[in-house]
């Protein structure tokens, strides 16, 4: 069978994509993400009109709506909002790295894997959704309140030790899964030119220029940081994410880029969710090992983010902190699981049956995750706006 030309290539994934986002919004009342949507939207196309493989030559597009989102998430994180409530991120942050962890024994001697794709597993286990939450804390007006301030700042750290992870899984198997090479010497070469990308930007900051905020700047930089995340074997996730970071030090005024990244983000971001749906296989969906390693490790997932509670003292809620938003905020695993799951199976590290596993675990952690959170703050808006209101009035 001839494969389809880019053109019609194309035209089909904006059909699909406009279909997804005509079925997400009348699931949207029934509180269906859309991310599901444009999974079984990509599941469908790939097991019908266009297999994967046709769409190749716009992976990079595809990629470009991920970076955006983590872009965004830089954004986000400021000074303040990653000093306040340190003593508590730091708890949340080591009991979200325990936690997986203790699934390594189950699936190296119950499931037989090896130690890279054990690890990998468990990187995916440990990520966390971080622009869904972000997404869903902004719709509901808790982003600054103590509970959402929490959340974001365990959010973005939480995917620091998943990526650690993704490197140990590198160096057990012997492939770089990011593209870099030279070991444990990219990662520190990466360190090293963040630290020096923040001396510029303070530098820039004390000069009293403004920051760039055309288009072209804009995409400059996400790229650039993503490409030096990307070699350094940082994941390009990272280095999007600290691109964002970046350009919000070089202005003491927040830098209002919104609309393009919203533009990028809005298009090509649902296009990535559609083609990882076309990775899916509907053939590994038969097997039981799909299935079952799927089970693990959603009950691993959700396991490890209930054991983040313990980490939410009783003085943390006295301040204000919900501990049961701060939980279901964590169980989402979004995007990160899913760029994981590829890019590994990309390198051959999990084969099919094994990736459909992790992209269940992920769909349904994702969806778990976020109709809890927001049945939460629907249900008990008092447990994190009224804290909040008492500091303004104090």
């Amino acid at each position: 069978m001839q494969s389809p030309s880019l053109l019609t290539t194309l035209l089909i994934l904006l059909i699909g994509l406009g279909a997804a986002r005509l079925m997400a919004g009348k699931l949207s009342r029934l509180a269906v993400p859309a991310i599901v949507v444009e999974l079984l939207i990509g599941f469908g196309l790939g097991n019908s009109l266009l297999p994967y493989n046709a769409i190749a030559p716009l992976s990079g597009l595809t990629e470009l709506g991920v970076l955006a989102l983590f872009f965004q998430v830089g954004l986000e994180v400021r000074g303040d909002l990653l000093s306040s409530r340190r003593g508590a991120i730091l708890r949340l942050l080591g009991l979200s790295v325990i936690g997986p962890l203790l699934g390594y024994v189950p699936l190296v001697l119950g499931m037989r894997m090896a130690p890279a794709t054990a690890m990998l597993c468990l990187a995916c286990v440990a990520a966390t959704g971080t622009g869904v939450t972000l997404r869903l804390l902004a719709q509901r007006q808790a982003l600054q309140t103590p509970t959402g301030r929490l959340l974001v700042g365990v959010s973005v750290l939480d995917d620091l030790p998943a990526i650690a992870l993704l490197s140990l899984a590198v160096a057990l198997g012997g492939r770089n899964l990011s593209g870099g090479s030279g070991g444990w010497l990219g990662p520190l070469l990466g360190i090293a030119a963040a630290l020096l990308s923040d001396r510029i930007a303070r530098w820039w900051r004390r000069q009293g220029w403004a920051a760039p905020t055309s288009p072209l700047a804009v995409l400059i930089l996400l790229v650039g940081c993503a490409w030096v995340g990307e070699v350094s074997g940082l994941t390009s996730l990272l280095g999007a994410l600290w691109g964002g970071v970046l350009l919000n030090r070089l202005s003491e005024q927040p830098p209002q880029v919104g609309g393009l990244l919203t533009v990028i983000s809005e298009v090509f971001l649902p296009l990535y969710f559609i083609s990882v749906g076309m990775r899916i296989q509907a053939g590994t969906l038969l097997e039981a090992q799909a299935w079952g390693l799927s089970l693990i490790l959603l009950a691993l997932a959700i396991a490890s983010k209930l054991i983040c509670g313990l980490g939410i003292t009783d003085r943390d809620q006295r301040n204000g902190v919900d501990r049961w938003a701060v939980i279901f905020g964590l169980i989402p695993r979004g995007l990160p699981g899913l760029v994981f799951a590829t890019t590994a199976l990309n390198a051959g590290v999990i084969n099919p049956p094994q990736f459909s596993a992790l992209v269940l675990m992920v769909t349904i952690t994702t969806v778990v995750g976020l109709l809890l959170l927001e049945r939460r703050l629907v249900l008990h808006p008092g447990d994190v706006e009224a804290p909040t209101r008492n500091n303004q009035a104090g």
